[in-house]
């Protein structure tokens, strides 16, 4: 494997979706794997963006046939999972490779993927009140369905010293956010590329 796997990292809402759309814009040649989910598509999604929205049969079919590089089932309902083949082929072809992942999509990756192949960073929401927030701009949900994704965040947020990098995603930021991340990206492929 001669290529980099760039992990984005975080609780919903910190950001990961927005980074990634960023640097694919401005980064066209660095591969952007599709994510598979059970979940129903949010408003303005579509399928085939960010995300192939499957049947939990269909989503079953691909865990039994080995298709994931990992799966995991998120704030108790839905399962998301990244496809195998399109990771390692990516690496095998020695290009940059971009994913977000939730951090059990970390743990179970980095079991997989060499560390020198591999680069995670953190997207570090402070505060309770910001990620209460970003929680609630998901959509509607009731007050239990809030509290579990609260206590789901805060749990993602204890492991972020797991992470290679960490990066502060404050509330209106986003701009500095991206360009931090960016620089992590290119001073990790510096001498590759």
């Amino acid at each position: 494997m001669q290529g980099k796997l760039f992990l984005i990292v975080g609780p919903s809402g910190s950001g990961k979706g927005t980074v990634i759309k960023k640097m694919k814009a401005k980064y066209i040649g660095f591969i952007y794997p599709i994510s598979y989910t059970t979940r129903d598509p949010r408003e303005g999604e579509v399928d085939g963006d960010v995300y192939h929205f499957i049947s939990r049969d269909k989503f079953q079919e691909m865990i039994d046939a080995g298709e994931f590089l990992e799966y995991a089932t998120v704030h108790e309902t839905d399962f998301y999972g990244t496809s195998k083949k399109d990771i390692m082929d990516g690496l095998s072809q020695g290009n940059v490779v971009m994913r977000e992942v939730d951090i059990q999509g970390f743990n179970s990756i980095k079991e997989i993927i060499p560390e020198e192949n591999l680069v995670s960073i953190f997207m570090k929401v402070v505060g309770e009140e910001d990620l209460k927030k970003r929680i609630l701009m998901r959509g509607e949900m009731s007050d239990a369905e809030l509290a579990r994704r609260m206590e789901s965040t805060l749990k993602e947020i204890a492991q972020a010293d797991k992470c290679k990098y960490q990066v502060e995603n404050k509330w209106g930021e986003i701009t500095a956010c991206v360009a931090n991340v960016e620089k992590i990206i290119l001073d990790e492929i510096k001498d590759i590329y």
